[in-house]
């Protein structure tokens, strides 16, 4: 077998995701043969000994590179969770909702506290870093309520590229859902389409035009979509599904 990356091989495994592989190995948590493991380090699954805090890590039936068994599953993220797997603060976080997925899975992106909407969670890997490199383009659309009845003229202003935190902004999508109100406040529903996920990126773009919004959903991943999903929920992927994420290249 081909080695691979100390970090892979912990998120096939079903143990951690990458980032937090690469935080426990920089903290010595992990050992390779009995020698504290270092970042960008590779291994030969079967051939190595890997360990986590003293325990051996063992492949999971299937889990190995390109040997397939993966677990995929969109979640409906409801607002007031985290999306991380455990919080020192104490708040709730997306773990307390797929705990039923009988597999250790990760979520893939972000959605911040105040937001709600489709989240995808697996233990692949190679599907993960597809999804989060911006190089591949996978457009997520999120339903945004603004408290504001925007016109024609606002939505192509909404629109327009800008500096953000020094960094220009690649072009998005925003287009007109319907008028509605929100706590008795007359309200804008706009559909943004972004094809990179920059930290808060909606939400600095409304507060640089000085709208406020008062809900952001994510909507869709690419083809995934968030329909039939109740909030709080999740639901496995169809084998269509995981063939589409696979394809993404």
């Amino acid at each position: 077998m081909e080695p691979i990356r100390l970090q892979k091989y912990l998120t096939d495994c079903g143990v951690m995701s990458r980032r937090a592989a690469e935080k426990e190995i920089t903290a010595g948590r992990i050992t390779v043969n009995g020698e504290s493991a270092v970042l960008g380090q590779k291994i030969t699954p079967g051939e190595d000994e890997v360990a986590y805090r003293g325990k051996p890590v063992l492949p999971r039936s299937g889990s190995v590179p390109n040997g397939g068994g993966y677990t995929y599953i969109l979640l409906n993220k409801p607002a007031g969770y985290v999306t991380t797997m455990s919080d020192d603060g104490g708040r709730k976080t997306v773990a307390d909702l797929i705990r039923d997925v009988g597999h250790r899975v990760y979520p893939v992106g972000r959605l911040d506290l105040y937001s709600d909407g489709l989240l995808l969670c697996t233990d692949d890997g190679d599907v993960t870093n597809r999804l989060l490199h911006p190089s591949h383009e996978v457009p997520k659309q999120y339903l945004a309520t603004l408290n504001a009845l925007l016109t024609e003229d606002d939505l192509e202003a909404l629109a327009e590229p800008f500096e953000l935190d020094g960094y220009m902004l690649k072009p998005f999508g925003v287009d007109f859902v319907r008028y509605t109100r929100t706590g008795g406040i007359p309200s804008t529903v706009v559909r943004f389409t972004l094809w990179e996920g920059r930290n808060r990126e909606i939400r600095k773009i409304c507060a640089h035009y000085g709208v406020k919004l008062s809900r952001l959903t994510r909507i869709a991943i690419g083809r995934l979509s968030l329909k039939g999903i109740a909030p709080g929920h999740w639901r496995p992927l169809t084998e269509d599904e995981i063939a589409y994420l696979k394809s993404i290249d």
